[in-house]
């Protein structure tokens, strides 16, 4: 005997228009996409994911190595050595007839004169070579410069006021890089004691407040 199933009644079909409608139409595009794309990927598993590429991964590796050795550079490598600085620390030896000075404030003072002189540090190798050279007695050079009107002449002068008044530059460009330490302070530190600050120029203590 046949079981009979009663017809179920079914709503009626509302019209949907406007944004909804195309919402729905939407989200039927996307899923359509996403279970073709999902049974492309089953269809052909060997699109999916792609390969790696030894090339491109040496050269990642590589960069990043780079990279991390860039960055720790500074702490663990040696100090380069400036050949120019060396020069004006030999050239200034043999000037002031000392032959230990600081080395902090000779790189003040260096980089001071190269502030005022771009060609100073060019010129002072050269100094230093002309002196080794030559053999030349310190207390003739300035003499032999002058008389021969070597481009180099000045540099004598320069080194020297910048080692023993700690002065550097030229009236409105003159400035003080050093005044204890200066070796006018220095070379009589067992009979004066120079106060710990500068008052002002050469004759400013005879001018009035």
């Amino acid at each position: 005997m046949g079981v009979h199933n009663p017809a179920i009644p079914q709503a009626p079909t509302l019209p949907i228009s406007g944004a909804l409608t195309t919402s729905a139409t939407a989200h039927d595009t996307v899923a359509g996409l996403a279970q073709g794309a999902a049974t492309d990927n089953l269809q052909h598993p060997q699109d999916a994911v792609d390969p790696p590429d030894p090339v491109r991964r040496a050269l990642l590796t590589s960069l990043l190595a780079a990279s991390a050795a860039s960055a720790f550079r500074p702490v663990f490598a040696a100090p380069t050595t400036d050949a120019a600085g060396d020069a004006f620390l030999a050239a200034s030896k043999t000037l002031t007839g000392r032959s230990s000075l600081d080395a902090t404030q000779a790189s003040r003072l260096y980089a001071a004169l190269l502030a005022d002189d771009p060609q100073f540090a060019a010129g002072v190798q050269a100094l230093v070579t002309l002196i080794d050279q030559r053999k030349i007695d310190p207390m003739q050079l300035q003499h032999l410069l002058d008389s021969q009107h070597s481009a180099l002449a000045a540099l004598p002068r320069k080194i020297v006021t910048a080692w023993y008044t700690g002065i550097v530059g030229d009236g409105e460009k003159a400035r003080c890089i050093t005044f204890e330490s200066a070796l006018m302070n220095v070379i009589v530190s067992d009979k004066l004691k120079p106060p710990s600050y500068c008052y002002g120029g050469y004759g400013s203590w005879a001018e009035k407040p």
